[in-house]
């Protein structure tokens, strides 16, 4: 190129608008995912049921038709929109949508609606989507997989606890009112009088308004009781919703349980509890799953659970049902050979942190002496702790407890590392589990449920079978909450909220019906 030329590029212009004729149908391109939804809910699933909410065919105006709303929620989940204004706005806005919607073009409310009362359309619609999965032979029936996946919902967790703990916040904030008050009263006629006086009064409205917001709970509602007869903590936003533990922190919302096959992780069993321990819920789950699919499921299906469902209830119950599950225990790894060297790296560290002088938490069962015949223990300050009893805990494993002599614990220096609460703790106490051991004369505790199936799966090919559990069912809680975003529940209510977790699991057995399925493309 010499010097004197210069590139030459096509003119444009942003400033110019053109009119394009659009047919709706050519928009939704065969082999895309809208299309599988297009056909699958206009030739494929029995949406008769949605039809029955709707009564006016003689008066009233007409309704949208429920087969277009559920097109456009299931594809704007499927990109990860769950705001129905911003379904609304695609819906004048996005050629796809468009197409879908026919250009209805719905308001945001009638989409909120359409979403939060559906509850028992949804569950119709999850159940005619797996029958298909059925169908299409994307169900192997070898092996199914339950788990749970915590999600925070539209609560917040500070507005938590018993009817006990309301009436101390209100009570704190009804003096903090008055504390504010009485300040007034001593401010002296200065020139940020007014904007002091200004900014008090909204803080003592917001107040106010919170105080009433707990009166008004707690003289119209009781605690909630747990499964053990106790007081649990309630929510004055969602009183269905519960306080979880996660990995990372502690969430106020709903945990989202799901029954997973194997083949394809299709989602055959889904159902949002507002309670985080999973102890109670597997029951619930193999109902839900012969519901969806035949009550013989469970017949020639093997069944996967983590420690979370193993209790004594549950295992009898898959005792009494024939059920062949593979249910590990709290104690399931430690009795694997595979992992006897998995904490040498967790006592080198131990000792790293001792060698610079800081703390390394409590004393463990480790740091003690057993004697052979557990008659005694010794703790690390060399003090004896003699046995205080022995026996079968309500787990069905054999323990032998140990427990120190007030005069040993009362002066010694180590107290600190050794007891949770140095300053309340007398002594220090230590249960050793075991094996039932021989030579006391005294029978072989029971066989029980439970000690059948820890028997049953330290077994190397039920170790085998087990460890297809991760693979099955964790993949499907990754997809639902990082490929279609589904980070937090919406909406308010076990109903509400059951509906939500049911539209993204049936979201997902689309994908996989999609992917793997033989929908037409013609």
């Amino acid at each position: 190129m010499g010097k004197n030329q210069m590139a030459k590029y096509k003119d444009y212009s942003y400033d110019q608008g053109v009119f394009l004729p659009v047919f709706f149908d050519k928009q939704i391109l065969p082999g895309t995912f809208e299309y599988s939804i297009n056909h699958l809910i206009d030739n494929e699933i029995d949406l008769s049921v949605f039809d029955k909410r709707y009564n006016n065919d003689k008066t009233g105006a007409p309704a949208y038709d429920p087969r277009i709303l559920l097109k456009i929620v299931l594809f704007a989940y499927s990109r990860g929109i769950t705001s129905s204004r911003k379904i609304a706005q695609c819906c004048e806005e996005n050629i796809i949508f468009m197409a879908l919607s026919a250009h209805t073009r719905p308001h945001f409310t009638t989409i909120a609606d359409f979403i939060s009362t559906q509850d028992e359309q949804t569950t119709a619609l999850f159940q005619e989507v797996i029958l298909i999965c059925d169908e299409m032979g994307l169900i192997g029936r070898e092996m199914f997989a339950v788990d749970g996946c915590k999600l925070p919902s539209n609560a917040s967790k500070e507005w938590s606890g018993t009817k006990e703990d309301f009436q101390r916040k209100a009570i704190k904030l009804e003096k903090a009112i008055e504390r504010i008050i009485e300040k007034h009263r001593q401010i002296d006629d200065i020139e940020e009088k007014n904007n002091i006086i200004e900014t008090d009064t909204q803080y003592i409205a917001t107040l106010e308004k919170q105080v009433k917001k707990i009166r008004e709970w707690t003289n119209k509602n009781d605690d909630r009781i747990g499964s053990m007869g106790k007081p649990v903590k309630s929510n004055i936003t969602d009183n269905e919703s519960a306080k979880m533990k996660t990995s990372k922190s502690m969430v106020q919302g709903y945990n989202g349980v799901a029954m997973v096959d194997d083949k394809h992780q299709v989602i055959v069993g889904a159902e949002a509890f507002g309670k985080g321990p999973e102890q109670d819920l597997l029951k619930p789950m193999i109902d839900t799953t012969k519901e969806n699919l035949e009550d013989d499921v469970f017949d020639d299906t093997k069944l996967t659970a983590d420690s979370g469902f193993h209790t004594k209830n549950n295992m009898d119950m898959l005792a009494e049902e024939g059920i062949d599950a593979y249910v590990a225990d709290g104690r399931f790894r430690k009795r694997d050979p595979r992992f006897d060297n998995c904490g040498r790296y967790k006592e080198e560290y131990k000792k790293e942190l001792l060698r610079k002088g800081k703390r390394t938490g409590l004393f463990s069962k480790k740091d003690f002496y057993f004697d052979p015949e557990f008659k005694f223990c010794r703790c690390p300050a060399g003090k004896r702790l003699y046995r205080s009893g022995n026996g079968l805990d309500t787990k069905g494993n054999y323990v032998t407890r140990f427990k120190a002599p007030k005069s040993a614990c009362g002066p010694c220096k180590l107290r600190v590392k050794c007891l949770r609460h140095p300053d309340t703790s007398p002594k220090r106490s230590v249960a050793y589990f075991h094996v039932w051991p021989s030579g006391y004369g005294r029978k072989q505790p029971p066989e029980t449920a439970m000690e059948k199936m820890k028997q049953k799966i330290d077994s190397p090919s039920s170790r085998q079978i087990y460890s297809k559990r991760l693979g099955t069912v964790e993949p499907v809680f990754g997809n639902i909450r990082h490929t279609l975003r589904l980070d937090r529940f919406s909406l308010r209510g076990k109903l509400k909220v059951n509906s939500q977790w049911l539209l993204f699991c049936t979201l997902h057995n689309l994908r996989k019906i999609h992917r793997f399925g033989s929908v037409a493309v013609t």
